[in-house]
This record gives C-alpha cells, sequence and structure tokens, in this order.
C-alpha cells in the first residue's frame, strides 16, 4: 500500500477549474487500480502554510541553541515540521496547478520553501548538496491558457521546470507531466483541449499505479 499526496493549488471549485478537472480525473482513474492506498488531499488554498519569515529563522535559531521559542515562533516551527515530515513519509506526488504569471500559484510556492529542509529532504556534503528523496514517484497537472510548451514562450514556462528542478534537488526524478494549454487563446476550443488532457491523465494513472 502507496502513501500518496494529491496536492492541489488553485482557490477555484473543480467545475470552474482545467486543471482541478483533470486531476479529479486523474485521481479517480488512479484509485480505481489502487483502492487500497492511502492518499490524502492537500488543498494549499486551504492549509496553514506559513511563509519562511522572521519568526520561522529566529524559532530555528533558538532551536539550533537551546533556546526557548515564542508562542509565534514555536506554532509556525512546528508546522513547518509537520508539513515536511508529511512529504517525506509519502511514496507518490501529484501536484495540480493553474499556470499564472509564467509560474504556478504562491500557495504552492510556500508549500515548496516549508519542505524544502536541510536534514530531511536534502543534505549538504563535501561535494555539494545531496536529495535524500529518492524512489519516489511525481506526476504534475497543470492547465495553461496560452502555448507554453514550444515556439518562443517555451523560454516563459517557469512553473513545470522550476517544480522538476526542486524534485531533482530533493532527490525525485521520476516526474511526468500532463498539460493542457491554449483553452484561452481560443475559447471555442477550450473543451476539445482538456478532454484530451483528461484521457491522457488517465492514460499516465494507469503507469502512476504500477
Amino acid at each position: 500500500m502507496a502513501k500518496v499526496l494529491y496536492i492541489t493549488a488553485n482557490p477555484k471549485p473543480v467545475a470552474e477549474s482545467f486543471s482541478l478537472r483533470t486531476g479529479k480525473a486523474f485521481l479517480e482513474e488512479y484509485q480505481s487500480s489502487n483502492p487500497n492506498d492511502d492518499v490524502a488531499h492537500l488543498d494549499l488554498y486551504n492549509m496553514d502554510i506559513p511563509m519562511i519569515d522572521a519568526d520561522v529563522f529566529s524559532g530555528w535559531g533558538k532551536l539550533a541553541k537551546g533556546e526557548d521559542l515564542s508562542s509565534e515562533e514555536k506554532a509556525k516551527v512546528e508546522r513547518i515540521a509537520e508539513l515536511t515530515d508529511e512529504f517525506v513519509t509519502a511514496d507518490k506526488y501529484i501536484f495540480v496547478t493553474p499556470f499564472w504569471n509564467f509560474f504556478f500559484p504562491p500557495k504552492l510556492k510556500a508549500y515548496i520553501d516549508a519542505i524544502c529542509i536541510a536534514g530531511k529532504t536534502f543534505k549538504y556534503t563535501e561535494n555539494g548538496p545531496v536529495g535524500l528523496l529518492g524512489g519516489k514517484r511525481v506526476v504534475h497537472i497543470q492547465a495553461r491558457g496560452g502555448f507554453y510548451s514550444e515556439g518562443p514562450t517555451k523560454e516563459l514556462e517557469f512553473g513545470d521546470r522550476y517544480l522538476r528542478t526542486v524534485l531533482n534537488f530533493l532527490g525525485i526524478t521520476d516526474i511526468q507531466t500532463v498539460v493542457s494549454e491554449g483553452m484561452a487563446f481560443d475559447p471555442s476550443k477550450a473543451e476539445g483541449i482538456v478532454a484530451k488532457a483528461i484521457e491522457r491523465a488517465r492514460e499516465v494513472a494507469k503507469d502512476f499505479s504500477k
């Protein structure tokens, strides 16, 4: 039995989101083949995700010195530890995001900052940093209003590229991406584009089940 984190970063309801609709189809296909897997939905827009701020830095500093933390520092540091531990213990991850301003929503960046913790998800060595999460698997489902997979705008796609970079840094190299794009460019074709993405998502879900 695998532990799976289904991580969504979109404040819209499923019916109004191309990425969430595709993610829902993926998850349904996956769970039909893996009914006993432990799937936890992390809806980032409805979660407490501390920013890496002055309280966090001072809290970490005090922990290293064995000093007492303020209530604000303690709450934030402990919450980040909870998020990191949850991420470390999972076997598979499904990220579902829209494409906003060449990137993904800020809640996912905050979450990534919270789980990139030295000693837990990566470590420093004399030869440089080494990821500690090798052997885990990821699928990233993303919806983009324009076209960014090829052509001159390809260099403006920082969402999937950044996520892959971070995951590689953490030692995760088994990453698949399911993209729907161009829905805003030609709204009359939007449903057809998403239908193809959903079909692709179901195919990838079968492979992800293995």
